[in-house]
């Protein structure tokens, strides 16, 4: 409910929840790309994006461009320009991301993994990356392990990462 003019409307009228719609299946609206970021980055506006062949929510063909959003990745000097889309038919809009990167983090999965391996090995962290957002990898890691495995030592920590992401978790996240 929110407050509005002293009384309380009702909020019921919103039919899309942040990335998420509560009147079809619960459908990411991300479209995941196998682009090379080094590419995007020297090209910028100009790079050529693959347009999705239909809208993964209404399953509508007619998917128009809807801009750019700067996103920052690592190892890039400055953010780089990420094409949108919008659905015609259901107003969705749908975000480009590299499939060699999780929704929300800015390391690719295989560097994540990388460091992580690092740090269990060698008992320090790699530099490079800001040590708080490793030590963040480290600690989702260790819960997820535990909340799916039932329990997990430091030397199957990497086992269960590519367990986690076998099963389609993001191996990192903050999320259980």
């Amino acid at each position: 409910m929110n407050k509005k003019g002293g009384e309380f409307a009702d909020s019921t009228a919103l039919t899309t929840v942040g990335l998420f719609s509560p009147n079809l299946n619960w459908c990411k609206m991300l479209h995941f790309v196998d682009v090379i970021l080094k590419d995007v980055f020297d090209k910028g506006r100009n790079f050529q994006w693959p347009r999705p062949s239909c809208c993964p929510r209404c399953q509508h063909s007619k998917v128009w461009g809807h801009g750019f959003v700067e996103r920052l990745f690592d190892f890039f000097s400055s953010s780089i320009p990420v094409k949108r889309f919008r659905c015609d038919h259901c107003g969705c809009v749908l975000c480009c991301r590299p499939t060699t990167h999780f929704d929300r983090i800015q390391s690719s999965s295989k560097s994540i993994k990388s460091r992580l391996a690092h740090r269990l090995m060698h008992g320090r962290w790699p530099p490079g990356i800001p040590t708080n957002r490793q030590r963040h990898w480290l600690q989702n890691l260790k819960r997820k392990g535990l909340a799916h495995f039932g329990t997990v030592d430091a030397g199957c920590l990497l086992t269960a990462y590519d367990k986690l992401l076998s099963q389609g978790h993001i191996p990192v996240s903050c999320s259980v």
